[in-house]
């Protein structure tokens, strides 16, 4: 477990950093905080991708405000304080960077108070419990820190409601209300695994199997799937992110499957997940706050993934467009203030956005500095795996497709 006392004094450390004014030239340098390494090197490679896309692009186009831009990269590896900390050095040493820009870097963003601390524009996804915990007691501490992602309550409970939907509509038969949860310990796995434990208890489901599991790479799921086929639920659900893990524990449900709809936090929308599953995967569900909404009432999404192919002959998942999106809000925020070392003021003229971006209307709460979420916000999106594909089937009104009771289920 990361003690505050490490926190603290990563925090400390970087927050020593020299507070001298920015020396810009014509060239705007854009920091991305990025996994390159580690288990959650595949989302570190779609940061990296999407920032220079973006930045690519506005280069192209002539520059804003008389300036054009340079990404600049630093790894957080495995997300541990000591090695977001150097990164984070490295990138606040720079006089010329204009922002930061990241899906996540440490898994409880103590990097934000020196974000804050140095004024620098931080843009991040993911974590969003951690930034509204860090943000929410004094908002006008933070001016240059935003979050695209929004609150993570609705990955807590619309699960319930979302699958007794499908209950009613005669699309999905279960055996029983009985639910297994297995989830990784970190704060975004545990986070969520907690919340949806409640929800279902609240909802009057048994929770027949609760385990957590040490955080990092996972060969073998067969322990707690032996528990899960002694007494088979409804609904098995596992909050590991990273994606080699629950490709492994897709592959090994497959091995002797459950009559068990199969729920899996995240890690299905990475390709590398659907690299490796291939046809054990068709039949799982996931959602997403956040994701591009690729439906034809939000054309963005579309045209920012048409970019992201074209440019590097991949399917993207969830950070590439997230990391394009960032920079080009950014990019607005410039084009009215005009000078980039005027980083507190162009941090305001973000937490002013209010615009369709891939992800649905993007927005952000005063309060949280986080993304408003919801019908006038940004969507909580479930996808099913269908031979290979992602087929969104909620909310109704962007949906691209039905939900289909899997093969396995009898």
């Amino acid at each position: 477990m990361i003690t505050r006392r490490v926190l603290l004094g990563a925090a400390s450390a970087i927050a020593l950093l020299s507070t001298s004014a920015p020396a810009f030239a014509d060239v705007v340098k854009l920091g991305v905080l990025a996994p390159l390494t580690g288990p959650a090197s595949a989302d570190g490679q779609e940061v990296v991708n999407g920032a220079k896309l973006a930045a690519e692009e506005l280069n192209a186009a002539g520059g804003v405000a008389g300036h054009t831009f340079a990404v600049v990269v630093a790894d957080v590896g495995d997300g541990s304080p000591d090695k977001v900390a150097t990164a984070v050095e490295r990138l606040l040493g720079d006089p010329d960077m204009g922002g930061v820009f990241s899906a996540y870097a440490s898994t409880t963003n103590f990097e934000i108070e020196t974000m804050a601390e140095q004024d620098m524009v931080y843009l991040i996804g993911a974590n969003s419990q951690q930034t509204q915990d860090i943000i929410a007691p004094a908002p006008d501490d933070f001016p240059t820190v935003w979050s695209l992602t929004p609150s993570y309550d609705a990955y807590n409970t619309e699960i319930v409601p979302v699958v007794e939907e499908l209950v009613k509509a005669g699309k999905l038969q279960l055996p029983n209300r009985k639910v297994a949860i297995i989830s990784s310990d970190n704060p975004y796995s545990k986070g969520i695994a907690d919340g949806m434990t409640k929800a279902f208890e609240e909802a009057g489901w048994e929770i027949s199997v609760n385990e957590l599991v040490p955080f990092g790479e996972i060969g073998d799921w067969r322990a707690f799937l032996g528990k899960v086929r002694q007494d088979p639920p409804a609904l098995l659900i596992n909050t590991d992110y990273l994606p080699g893990n629950a490709a492994t524990f897709m592959t090994q449900f497959m091995e002797k499957p459950t009559n068990s709809l199969v729920f899996i936090q995240y890690a299905p929308s990475v390709p590398e997940f659907l690299d490796l599953t291939k046809e054990k995967s068709s039949g799982v569900l996931y959602n997403l706050l956040g994701g591009m909404l690729l439906s034809p009432s939000n054309p963005r999404a579309q045209e920012v993934t048409d970019k992201y192919k074209a440019k590097f002959n991949l399917e993207p998942g969830t950070y590439g467009p997230l990391l394009y999106e960032e920079v080009m809000i950014y990019a607005d925020a410039l084009a009215k203030v005009k000078d980039p070392g005027q980083r507190k003021e162009i941090g305001l003229e973000i937490g002013r956005t209010d615009k369709q971006t891939g992800q649905g209307r993007t927005r952000f709460d005063p309060a949280t500095h986080l993304a408003v979420q919801g019908g006038d916000g940004v969507p909580l999106q479930f996808f099913q795996i269908q031979d290979g594909k992602r087929v969104l089937f909620h909310p109704g009104k962007y949906a691209t497709g039905e939900f289909v009771q899997p093969a396995w289920m009898k």
